[in-house]
């Protein structure tokens, strides 16, 4: 009785669904002094850097 061959898996993360992920990547550079106190606001909030960021713009420039 002949065997099916499965496809290897692909390494990394499965995609996201359609609408899910986000569309625009800004590229910014930070210090290492900068970064570390970035990520040091980002945990006193809970928060991952990116959304600690991401929030912090938004309601810098008014978007809720």
């Amino acid at each position: 009785m002949p065997t099916l061959k499965q496809k290897p898996k692909k390494p990394g993360r499965p995609r996201m669904a359609k609408g899910e992920a986000k569309e625009v990547i800004v590229p910014v550079r930070f210090s290492p002094e900068e970064r570390k106190r970035l990520g040091a606001a980002a945990k006193a909030c809970n928060q991952t850097v990116s959304a600690w960021v991401r929030s912090t713009l938004s309601s810098a420039i008014g978007v809720t």
